[in-house]
């Protein structure tokens, strides 16, 4: 079964990309809102999740433990900071952090691996 793609989904596809910071649902919803003032939060909740189902953007879960999408869905990591929260992602070549070979060992495969990294990003640290 295909699904369509709808205006909603769309503009809310443009959101995170626009919004590059790895919004939750409720900051979707916030940055949509002031031009679609008639989207529920439980569209753009529903749509970010169709969205992530399609690999159209990624899903990640943080220690904030809030649900944020990030647009780039090639594989590379997080980062998150302890002090103001901010998430960056990082690339970093998948061979250096998961080796398939080691998995290899106990009869599974391994076709994705999410990582956050937790420190202090540079913005913090200039205060510090």
């Amino acid at each position: 079964m295909t699904s369509r793609n709808t205006i909603q989904r769309q503009v809310v596809f443009n959101a995170v990309k626009e919004l590059k910071n790895h919004p939750t649902s409720e900051e979707v919803y916030n940055y949509i809102r002031p031009n679609f003032p008639s989207i529920s939060l439980g569209t753009v909740y529903r749509n970010l999740n169709m969205l992530s189902d399609l690999n159209e953007i990624r899903k990640i879960s943080t220690n904030d433990n809030a649900v944020r999408f990030d647009y780039v869905i090639e594989n590379h990591y997080h980062f998150q900071c302890k002090k103001c929260s901010c998430i960056l992602d990082v690339f970093i070549p998948s061979d250096d952090v998961v080796r398939n070979d080691v998995f290899n060992e106990h009869d599974f495969r391994v076709d994705s691996c999410d990582v956050l990294l937790k420190g202090i990003c540079v913005n913090c640290l200039k205060d510090i």
